[in-house]
């Protein structure tokens, strides 16, 4: 198991040169990918966008992917854009 950590800022300007980093290790990983979001302060949909991204290219390699420490804010906002269930979260304040 590969453990990705997202940075505590990640917004559009951000999001280009995490997704490139973080992709190339997710390719590059053994077994299962977890992204470790526990670190997100500053974020906006772009975060959605790089896990988006991230489960995409581990699904494609064969790997199981998961998404820890998920900040509240940010599974309401996955799953106001309806993309919870992709990422498997739950909107943890209750949904929207």
């Amino acid at each position: 198991m590969t453990v990705l950590t997202l940075p505590a800022t990640l917004t559009q300007v951000q999001a280009p040169e995490v997704l490139g980093r973080l992709g190339t290790a997710a390719r590059a990983a053994e077994g299962g990918v977890t992204v470790d979001a526990s670190a997100l302060a500053r974020f906006d949909s772009s975060a959605l966008a790089v896990l988006l991204d991230l489960r995409r290219d581990a699904g494609r390699a064969g790997r199981g992917f998961a998404i820890q420490g998920m900040p509240a804010p940010l599974a309401n906002l996955a799953h106001l854009y309806g993309v919870d269930e992709l990422l498997g979260v739950d909107a943890i304040e209750g949904k929207p």
